[in-house]
């Protein structure tokens, strides 16, 4: 399989982009990773490592999209950027998948404007996965369309469901609509709506109601469904709250001595926790009900982001994710 992968985007590119690359192709032997961008600049950070033979390919390309540059002028004015170069490839079916840790709206536009929606698919959500007491859980949209009808949202409970299965491995996934009551009359208009469309959608096996913010991290849902505004807001509070709860317990245990010593006992365990918690391994939110597979990588992403990332795409592609959504939406 081929999956491409864009080297100069992300906060720490090209470096740990083409660092994380070799590390799986190093780990998969069925893998050939494209790496699109400045050919002479990612020639010279390969020379430090060792790889196998033909595993990596390298496609020139001249520009660089920036965090501040606007999705739509970059579809018309960069197109020898190593993103649209890159989604070019998919879109041509000289790869299966595009991996970018790069400017989250451009990679969206690559991918819904370059390589094409699947026929029936109507929004392509965002599927952000989420750590939980006993798992994962995947939340959509995550920031692809900020005004999303019910039937949109229907779409998305599919999606999910699909992804949950064949790329989470969980069998009979527990679908939930995010609301602000367990109750069937809680929500807004478009939750209510889209409660009796889901009750009633045989695509999706396993509808469990309305669920609430806190479920996400309970475990008590598999997928669960909410327009991009709000899954967007979700998303950020998370990665806001995270990051507190970790500058206040760095303060508390390095405080003084006697909380130096006991960090030092819950060295493992803390570790452990912040690997749950960790988005480098979770190998980044796919833009589902493409023609080929998007994966959007968090903008800090490292080596290690990275190779979770082409993993995830790995076991996308394997079970055919994107053949399996078009022919479940098409029912």
């Amino acid at each position: 399989m081929r999956i491409v992968i864009d080297a100069m985007g992300g906060d720490q590119a090209p470096e740990e982009i083409v660092k994380g690359t070799v590390n799986a192709v190093n780990e998969f032997s069925d893998l050939t990773c494209i790496l699109t961008g400045k050919e002479g600049k990612i020639n010279r950070i390969l020379d430090n490592y060792e790889y196998k033979v033909n595993s990596i390919e390298i496609v020139d390309a001249s520009q660089v999209v920036t965090m501040s540059d606007k999705p739509s002028e970059v579809i018309r004015k960069k197109k020898d950027s190593s993103l649209i170069v890159g989604s070019n490839l998919v879109k041509d079916n000289k790869a299966e998948a595009l991996i970018s840790a790069g400017n989250t709206g451009a990679v969206m536009a690559s991918g819904i404007f370059n390589i094409g929606r699947v026929s029936v698919v109507k929004r392509p959500p965002i599927a952000t996965v989420f750590p939980s007491k006993i798992g994962k859980t995947i939340v959509l949209d995550a920031g692809a369309n900020v005004d999303s009808s019910p039937q949109h949202l229907i779409q998305f409970a599919i999606m999910g469901q699909i992804y949950a299965e064949q790329v989470l491995n969980i069998t009979n996934p527990r679908v939930g609509l995010l609301s602000i009551g367990e109750e069937k009359e809680k929500g807004n208009k478009l939750n209510k709506n889209t409660y009796e469309l889901m009750e009633e959608e045989n695509e999706i096996k396993n509808f469990i109601g309305n669920v609430e913010g806190r479920d996400i991290f309970k475990g008590n849902c598999d997928v669960i469904v909410c327009d991009g505004f709000v899954g967007n807001i979700v998303l950020k509070t998370t990665e806001g709250v995270a990051s507190f709860v970790f500058d206040l317990l760095k303060d508390t245990l390095t405080k003084n001595l006697k909380s130096k010593l006991g960090a030092l006992l819950l060295k493992d365990e803390l570790k452990k926790m912040k690997e749950k918690v960790d988005y480098k391994q979770y190998g980044g939110a796919p833009l589902l009900g493409l023609k080929g597979l998007v994966i959007i990588s968090h903008g800090s992403s490292d080596a290690q982001a990275i190779f979770s990332a082409i993993k995830v795409a790995r076991e996308a592609i394997q079970n055919d994710v994107v053949k399996i959504i078009e022919n479940k939406l098409e029912k």
